[in-house]
C-alpha cells in the first residue's frame, strides 16, 4: 500500500490551493482503498478545512513523515523537506530560477524524488495538470480591477474577497470602459482563461493589422502570437519550429503594438532565450501608450522588463516609472506604469481552482502511481537518487553554481 500525504503549504504567504480537495480524497480512498492511504498535515490556511476532510474520513496530523508521497503546491521551504521521500509540487526550478537554486541543491542532498507538475505531459507533449486556467481568469479580472482604480471609472470587489467565479463574473458587469485598446500575449491553457473574462465583458476581437491601424468607438482587445511580435534578425521572418528552438536568433517588433495599446495582459509563456517584449528604456518614450500591465507570467527580469518583482494578493500592484525604471507606489503618478504581478494568482479562487487541479491529477497521476516506471511520471522527475535524471542535466551547472538563493522582494 502507498501512503499518500498532503503537506502543509511552508512558502509565506501561505498558499490556500490544495492538490485534492476532501470529497475527492474520499472517492479515491472507495476506489483505492487496498493501494493507497491518504493523511492530511493540519493547517489552518487552506481553502478546505481540516475539519472537511476529517469530515470525508481522511486522517488530519502533524507529523506525516509516514508517507511515501507527499503532494504539496508550491516550493517547499528547503527546513522543511522529509528526506528519501517523493514529492509532487511546481519547484519553479527548471528554467533555473535563481531563487529555488538552494532548493533544488537540498532536494538533491535530501535523496528526494522531485515530479514537477510542470512537466507531467501526456505522450503528446501536452501538459496534463495545472491551474493556467485558474491564473489567466483572476488575473485578467486583476487586470480590469486594476485599471478601474488607475482611472477612477469603476470600483471593482477584490477576487479574492468574491469565493466563486460566477460572483466574480457578475462583479464584472460594474466595468465601463473607454475606447482603449488591450494587447493579449499567448493563446494557450492562460490565454484561455483570459479569454473568458474578454467574453464575459461583451469585448470586441480584431486581428492585428485593425488594431495596428483602425480607430474604435469601443474598447476593442487583439490576442497576439510569437510570430506577431519576433521576427528573425538575419531576414525578419519566422519559423515556429525554429523560434521555439533557437530563440537566440530572433527580436521583439513588440513596440508598434506598445504605441496602440492601453492595457497588457501577459499570458504567454516565456523562454529564457527568447526576446524580451520591450525594454525599459523603451517606456521612456512619449510614444509608448501601455499605462497597465498585468504580467500572468510573472517572470520576474522576464518578457516583460517592468515586472521589477512578484507582487503579493494583499498589495497586487506597484507602479514603474517611465524615466527612471524603478518601482514607485501604486497609482503614485498619472504618467507611471502600474504593473499586477501577483506570483499565485489561483489562490484568489482557491476552492472552485482546487477542484479542477484534483480532477486532473486523479486522472493522470493516480493511476500512474500503480505503474511500474510510468512513463508520465519518468519524463517529470527532476531528481531521484540524490543526481538530477537524464532529461534534466541541464540543470547542472545551475545547482552547483555560487548564485544568491533568495527571492528577490
Amino acid at each position: 500500500m502507498i501512503k499518500i500525504g498532503i503537506i502543509r503549504e511552508g512558502k509565506i504567504p501561505p498558499d490556500r490551493r490544495v492538490p485534492f480537495t476532501p470529497e475527492q480524497l474520499r472517492e479515491l480512498k472507495g476506489k483505492f482503498g487496498d493501494e493507497f492511504d491518504f493523511l492530511i498535515q493540519s493547517s489552518s490556511e487552506r481553502g478546505y478545512s481540516d475539519e472537511e476532510y476529517q469530515k470525508a474520513g481522511i486522517p488530519v496530523q502533524e507529523d506525516i513523515s509516514e508517507a511515501d508521497v507527499l503532494f504539496g503546491v508550491k516550493e517547499v521551504p528547503v527546513a522543511q523537506l522529509i528526506p528519501e521521500k517523493t514529492y509532487f509540487f511546481f519547484s519553479h526550478t527548471i528554467k533555473k530560477q535563481l531563487y529555488n537554486q538552494k532548493l533544488l541543491r537540498t532536494i538533491l542532498d535530501k535523496n528526494i524524488r522531485l515530479i514537477d507538475y510542470e512537466v507531467l505531459k501526456d505522450e503528446n507533449g501536452n501538459r496534463v495538470v495545472a491551474f493556467g486556467r485558474w491564473a489567466g481568469i483572476v488575473g485578467a479580472y486583476n487586470a480590469f480591477w486594476t485599471y478601474g482604480q488607475k482611472t477612477d471609472l469603476y470600483d471593482l470587489q477584490r477576487a479574492k474577497d468574491l469565493q466563486t467565479l460566477s460572483a466574480l463574473h457578475q462583479e464584472l458587469k460594474k466595468v465601463q470602459l473607454p475606447p482603449i485598446k488591450i494587447i493579449v500575449t499567448g493563446a494557450g491553457r492562460v490565454g484561455k482563461g483570459v479569454m473568458e473574462i474578454l467574453q464575459s465583458l461583451g469585448l470586441k476581437e480584431v486581428n492585428t493589422h485593425d488594431f495596428l491601424h483602425n480607430y474604435y468607438e469601443e474598447p476593442i482587445f487583439v490576442v497576439l502570437r510569437s510570430s506577431d511580435y519576433n521576427r528573425r534578425k538575419s531576414d525578419g521572418g519566422f519559423d515556429q519550429e525554429e523560434f521555439y528552438t533557437f530563440p537566440e536568433r530572433y527580436e521583439s517588433h513588440f513596440l508598434k503594438f506598445a504605441e496602440e495599446g492601453e492595457m497588457l495582459i501577459g499570458a504567454a509563456y516565456w523562454n529564457p532565450g527568447a526576446p524580451r517584449l520591450f525594454s525599459l528604456e523603451d517606456i521612456k518614450s512619449p510614444d509608448f501608450s501601455l499605462s497597465v500591465i498585468a504580467d500572468i507570467t510573472c517572470d520576474i527580469g522576464g518578457s516583460i522588463p517592468t515586472t521589477l518583482r512578484a507582487s503579493k494578493i494583499s498589495d497586487p500592484v506597484y507602479d514603474v516609472d517611465r524615466e527612471s525604471g524603478l518601482e514607485i507606489a501604486a497609482f503614485g503618478s498619472q504618467t507611471s506604469i502600474s504593473v499586477m504581478a501577483i506570483d499565485n494568482l489561483p489562490c484568489e479562487l482557491p476552492r472552485e481552482s482546487s477542484e479542477q487541479f484534483g480532477r486532473q491529477l486523479t486522472q493522470w497521476v493516480i493511476p500512474a502511481l500503480l505503474e511500474e516506471n510510468s512513463e508520465i511520471l519518468e519524463r517529470a522527475t527532476v531528481t531521484r537518487d540524490g543526481d538530477l535524471t537524464l532529461e534534466f542535466m541541464y540543470l547542472e551547472e545551475y545547482v552547483n553554481k555560487e548564485t544568491p538563493d533568495e527571492k528577490p522582494e
